[in-house]
């Protein structure tokens, strides 16, 4: 008879933990599943969507018959989910139709039913979105090609999520970002430049094996780890840099190749951040207008607000910033937040 101390004994007791361990794991540390790879009729489909925008912004305003020509802000609402928060945003619209117009992409394995706003909202042709993915990349550029197309007088496009929510007033940002609309349209129309408002790190403690997450030298020629950036990945853009992403190719062709390592794939958080970074750095303020908390975060998401924390203090802090300007978004909010922010709405929000 074999002794407790048997090798044996430490053998099979060893197999028998390592089997059980590959049996239940999963159960309880799900693994990621590797995003389907972007199909080659999406990539063309979407190419085509680009050039055709890229032609028509060669346009001037001066040759399209527009009599009064009014600065314009894009906002690009991008969901998987309902949103919960349209009676706010639509509150925050109210009264401005003149100076803004909407695009939602909506991802369409979700089902997400058109906002019950009194707002008009364009739902653009959207394709399925997938972490770990290039998807949200193309889902990005896709809102800004919409947008471009459709309206030449978008000249910002601010990109939120069905989590964000406004911080100030619409005439608070329209005039942070254009001015007033009354004076200084036609000089913001004739000036040749905008500054974007990006967040573009290098500095990040993951950046190296998020550098590395299709490979070690996967992005080389191209990109080298030194240019390689990060930032958040919500923006508010000037059409020259729109127009600058939706022409791009080269980086494009490094940052659609699936991931090896998909717990450091964040592609919507370091593509854009690079290329503006490589292309017109001086152009971009490398800080974000859309706040974020990402002291407890959990596999990747911020923290989630919820009803109890939302107070007009809360508003205030969140609009606290150490930039020249005030913070305009800010999230991750859950769906049981919009009471109390409906109640504070006109009093804290929507007062500046």
């Amino acid at each position: 008879m074999l002794s407790s101390s048997s090798p044996f004994l430490y053998s099979f007791a060893l197999f028998l933990s390592l089997f059980l361990l590959f049996l239940f794991a999963p159960q309880f540390f799900p693994l990621r599943k590797q995003p389907s790879p972007i199909s080659l009729e999406d990539e063309l489909d979407d190419l085509h969507l680009f050039h055709q925008a890229t032609v028509v912004s060669s346009l001037k305003v001066s040759h399209l018959g527009i009599t009064h020509p009014k600065p314009k802000i894009a906002f690009l609402f991008l969901t998987n989910s309902d949103l919960v928060f349209a009676p706010l945003w639509e509150r925050f619209f109210q009264g401005h139709n003149q100076f803004y117009n909407i695009y939602i992409h909506a991802d369409p394995s979700s089902k997400v039913p058109p906002p019950k706003w009194a707002i008009s909202a364009n739902f653009i042709p959207a394709k399925r979105t997938e972490r770990a993915s290039a998807t949200l990349i193309s889902a990005e550029r896709r809102l800004l090609a919409r947008a471009i197309l459709d309206d030449p007088l978008n000249l910002y496009f601010a990109l939120v999520s069905q989590h964000c929510i406004p911080l100030h007033s619409f005439q608070y940002i329209y005039k942070s970002l254009i001015g007033n609309p009354a004076e200084e349209s036609r000089a913001f129309l004739s000036q040749p430049s905008h500054k974007s408002f990006i967040e573009i790190l290098a500095n990040e403690p993951t950046l190296q094996n998020r550098y590395i997450a299709r490979g070690k030298n996967a992005m080389l020629p191209e990109l080298t780890f030194e240019q390689f950036k990060v930032g958040s990945q919500f923006f508010i853009l000037s059409k020259r840099h729109a127009l600058l992403i939706l022409k791009e190719r080269k980086l494009w062709r490094k940052f659609r190749l699936p991931c090896v390592d998909l717990n450091s794939c964040y592609p919507e958080e370091h593509y854009f951040p690079t290329l503006l970074s490589m292309a017109d750095p001086e152009g971009c303020s490398h800080y974000t207008l859309t706040r974020v908390n990402w002291t407890d975060s959990v596999d990747g998401h911020p923290h989630t607000y919820h009803a109890l924390e939302v107070s007009p203090e809360l508003i205030h802090t969140l609009r606290e910033s150490n930039s020249s300007y005030s913070y305009f978004f800010a999230r991750k909010f859950s769906p049981e937040t919009l009471t109390p922010l409906m109640e504070i709405a006109d009093s804290v929000i929507f007062r500046d």
